[in-house]
């Protein structure tokens, strides 16, 4: 097996199409550290490239993002990386809420947040599960392809958390529906999440990548500073209507929930590991 089948990211380039592929499938694409920062470093490159006019995310296997990893034997949330997208200090040596909000507020939202403003358009190639933080990733993307047997999902409420750390479920989809997405934890199909608006296309499995890659070398077509300037427009109507000042409310009540679990159950996820959130979400 070659060093690149190894990588928790592949990053491939055709013409001026990149394409950075979530490579865990063993695991869903769980998104431990690893892959987090392997992400980091592949939006980095494309950004950097002046012939990638457009960044296509995928993921490798039956899924695209099961979310963050929670219980993997690859979990690395208690090891030190070097950190990209805040000041906040190193968490691996803090205790309690110290570390946690430390941690997450730099490979959570200060990663999502930094990727959502690369000034290159980048599209969610989506198929399998969408769930919890593989949500953060689709939703970070500035348009949404997905398959007919993608699902969405956030289940993170039978935590006892409100809601992923990119909070951006009230723009991306009618607030009543974000709450009914939330209450239930229950899987939305894409056909119901295109209904909704919270993505542009649903193709069969089998034509997914060849939709993508067509969509995205027509946009490449465009002027670099065009697309740039437009991308920046919209996500700036987006802010003007609240979604930065509203992520840092709903970031601080994530975290509330964090330490009022870590006070009152087995640990701060409530006490959900994997399967216990898997036979939740199935149960009926």
């Amino acid at each position: 097996m070659s060093a690149a089948h190894d990588e928790p990211v592949r990053y491939e380039k055709r013409g001026p199409v990149a394409t950075v592929t979530m490579n865990r499938p063993a695991y869903r694409n769980a998104q431990n550290s690893a892959m987090t920062y392997a992400l980091d470093q592949a939006f980095y490159r494309a950004a950097d490239d002046s012939d990638v006019k457009v960044i296509v995310l995928a993921g490798a296997g039956e899924h695209f993002s099961a979310g963050h990893d929670i219980g993997t034997p690859e979990r690395d949330a208690h090891l030190p990386f070097e950190r990209k997208a805040g000041l906040w200090w190193d968490h691996s040596d803090k205790a309690g809420a110290e570390s946690r909000f430390a941690r997450e507020s730099e490979v959570y939202l200060g990663m999502c947040r930094r990727w959502r403003e690369l000034p290159k358009p980048m599209i969610a190639s989506v198929h399998g599960a969408c769930v919890a933080g593989g949500l953060m990733l689709a939703w970070v993307c500035d348009l949404i392809v997905a398959s007919d047997d993608a699902f969405f999902a956030d289940p993170v409420v039978r935590m006892g958390i409100p809601g992923v750390e990119y909070f951006a479920h009230p723009w991306v989809m009618p607030p009543r529906i974000a709450k009914e997405f939330l209450f239930t934890g229950d899987r939305m199909s894409g056909r119901r999440a295109y209904e909704v608006g919270m993505v542009n296309r649903v193709v069969p499995r089998a034509e997914l990548a060849d939709t993508v890659a067509e969509l995205a070398t027509r946009i490449a077509q465009m002027p670099r500073m065009g697309l740039a300037l437009t991308k920046r427009a919209v996500n700036q109507a987006e802010d003007l209507q609240g979604m930065h000042t509203g992520m840092d409310s709903v970031f601080g009540l994530h975290h509330l929930a964090h330490a009022h679990n870590a006070e009152t159950a087995p640990d701060a996820l409530g006490g959900m590991d994997i399967r216990a959130m898997k036979e939740a979400g199935t149960a009926r």
